[in-house]
């Protein structure tokens, strides 16, 4: 029978970072610095010279790393902490680059791109919408990497989370901290179904079993075994601190400590090599636990065996060198030396691995139906976020009720404009800076993004036009709510016309406020950078808005701010909204009308019905700026994270 999968080889691995360099948080177009050194491939007794380097501000992470990992079984990278397992995993994973070193498919160099479609990468946090069931983040999942009609969707979905054992919970929100849902271990297995929808060749797993209990993390791991033997694919997990049980399930181990491999090979064999040092196995003490415990003992053991070794060797002729370089592998003795017995042996496997893989390089789905899917999936978090809709719908009522009631029936004179004026600001403000609650939702979402744009599930444009039209609907519901009691109960300009200009403008600035928020959340690193930079902006904007200080008066070297302020429009289309062709008159002399809405305009500069429209272009024009900008900012992130 003839064993189709993928095994992946890696041969003489080396990986460098940058430690010295303290990154900034703003600095969010930089690229991780890529080092070439002639001593990548340099040899265990060479730690002093590796640490004095890593003070400098270079870390040797991976050192001339060797693994292989077969179709049908499962690949566990241990080690202690700093060992270098998780870059190993992303170096396999393709998402980063080592200095020098190969990765092949079935003996063959694959482009990374290719790869990631053949493959999945659960990465050790947990990255899911806490609001969706756990049958929909899967639904979604398969909708986005796969084109299949959606009666064959349903039953792949429903035959993954009976795989999964996860049908008890398949109605049930994911949930997070704040939400309450799944467990930790069942959770983890939803991020495992999100990755394997599309049925790929090769897994792997970034602490798969991280958090959980042991009950929890011998199910995850039992079911990666049966999956591994029932679908014929390469899982490659890294672990810490496996119990017995888990131990048994594991087809080969990779042992790691500072870089370097320790062993690579089945667990019966680590416990040979292990009793062969002269290290007994404690009772109640699983064999890999042991070895990581006793990793110093193993180096420095390697250390004496090497010198053994080389020390002949500079006393012999070039020939008989190469005759003893041969020989080294067995000892006097005859026994084989610890050198060999820690290094892999290249096992050829006879039954033949399928070399033909389908790679497809477009993305499953056109663009149009991405953008239905994500938005479908937007709607459903947005109408599920109580703090975004329920929360915000409340808000915008009552603040209307409330500042229809403060500023009711206001009168028709002077006075009466300028309690207008302040009421228009006061809105402007209140609207602008009240749309820093989604700051969170969008940090979120964009961690996802990363992951699923960097699997090609979809486009990032799909991702950005998606995120722009789901809130039209949920922003035109919330102007209305402010509108409809303000509006009415202050006794604004009367024409039926005059209120839908009134409620265009209120659509229009929340959801410039919104397009604000999509901007800096895609180029803040966390939250609190973010709602300080979002108050510091929309502050500045309404000192420069004509409101505190008037254009006239602004220096000459500030008055940019004044037309690039988010404030200056709207504010503007309001009065002009409210008094010009109002027939109101604001003061009367000796029963005639001497000061109309119209000369308040044109004192201010601000034009009459001629500026209305141009006001409201720009108004979208801003909306589209930060929009689009946005988008850039994602799409560079996305890049980076395919090309590092």
């Amino acid at each position: 029978m003839k064993k189709q999968g993928c095994e992946i080889e890696a041969t003489g691995v080396n990986y460098k970072i940058h430690t010295q360099t303290t990154e900034q948080s703003f600095k969010i177009f930089n690229k991780p610095p890529q080092f070439h050194s002639e001593e990548d491939g340099e040899e265990p007794g060479n730690e002093a010279k590796a640490e004095q380097r890593s003070c400098s501000g270079v870390k040797h992470v991976l050192k001339d790393v060797n693994c292989t990992a077969k179709p049908r079984q499962i690949l566990a990278i241990v080690g202690p902490s700093g060992a270098g397992k998780s870059s190993l995993l992303e170096i396999l994973a393709g998402k980063v680059s080592p200095q020098s070193g190969s990765i092949l498919v079935n003996q063959e160099p694959v482009d990374k791109a290719q790869f990631r479609k053949i493959s999945g990468y659960v990465t050790q946090k947990d990255t899911l919408f806490p609001l969706l069931t756990v049958e929909e983040t899967i639904m979604f999942s398969a909708k986005l990497r796969l084109n299949l009609p959606q009666q064959q969707l349903c039953s792949r979905v429903k035959s993954l989370i009976q795989e999964l054992g996860l049908s008890h919970v398949a109605r049930t929100r994911v949930g997070d901290e704040r939400v309450r849902g799944i467990s930790g271990g069942e959770m983890r297995r939803v991020s495992i179904g999100v990755e394997v929808v599309h049925d790929p060749k090769v897994l792997i797993l970034d602490e798969a079993t991280s958090g959980l209990d042991s009950t929890s993390a011998l199910q995850i791991v039992d079911m990666l075994k049966v999956m591994a033997e029932s679908k014929g694919r390469t899982i490659i997990l890294s672990i810490h601190q496996p119990g017995f049980r888990i131990v048994k399930l594991l087809n080969s181990i990779l042992l790691l400590a500072n870089g370097y491999v320790l062993h690579h090979g089945t667990v019966d064999l680590l416990g040979v090599n292990l009793r062969l040092m002269g290290l007994e196995l404690p009772l109640h003490v699983n064999v890999v636990e042991f070895a990581i415990e006793s990793i110093e003992t193993i180096q420095q053991q390697q250390k004496c065996q090497q010198a053994q070794l080389e020390a002949p060797l500079q006393r012999l002729p070039g020939r008989m060198q190469q005759k003893k370089g041969d020989d080294q592998g067995q000892s006097r003795s005859g026994k084989f030396t610890l050198q060999q017995l820690f290094q892999q042996s290249k096992v050829i496997d006879v039954e033949i691995i399928n070399m033909g893989m389908d790679f497809t390089r477009d993305f499953t789905n056109s663009r149009l139906r991405e953008t239905m899917i994500l938005t479908h999936r937007f709607s459903k978090n947005i109408f599920r976020t109580k703090e975004l809709f329920a929360c915000r719908t409340i808000q915008m009522l009552i603040s209307g009720l409330v500042l229809g009631t403060v500023f009711c029936h206001l009168k028709d004179g002077v006075e009466g404009a300028e309690e207008r004026v302040g009421l228009f600001a006061f809105i402007l403000s209140f609207l602008l800076s009240s749309t820093t609650e989604a700051l969170p939702i969008f940090l979120q979402e964009r961690e996802i993004l990363m992951r699923e744009t960097s699997n090609g599930s979809y486009r990032v444009s799909s991702y950005a036009i998606a995120n722009g039209l789901v809130y039209l609907p949920f922003l035109l519901i919330l102007a209305i709510l402010f509108t409809m009691p303000l509006y009415w109960l202050i006794g604004l300009n009367r024409n039926f016309t005059a209120f839908l200009n009134f409620l265009l403008l209120i659509w229009l600035i929340l959801y410039t406020a919104n397009s604000v928020v999509v901007c800096f959340s895609a180029l803040v690193p966390n939250f609190i950078v973010g709602n300080s930079m979002i108050a510091g902006v929309i502050g500045s904007f309404f000192l420069f808005s004509g409101y505190f200080i008037t254009k006239h008066e602004i220096p000459k070297y500030w008055i940019f701010m004044h037309y690039v302020s988010l404030f200056k429009y709207p504010f503007e289309g309001f009065l002009i909204n409210e008094f010009s062709n109002s027939k109101k008159c604001l003061e009367y002399m000796f029963g005639a009308c001497v000061v109309t809405g119209e000369d308040v305009l044109k004192e201010a500069g601000f034009g009459g019905e001629s500026s209305r429209w141009k006001n409201v272009g720009v108004m979208v024009c801003f909306i589209l700026l930060y929009r689009l900008i946005a988008y850039v900012v994602l799409r560079y992130r996305c890049s980076q994270s395919l090309t590092l």
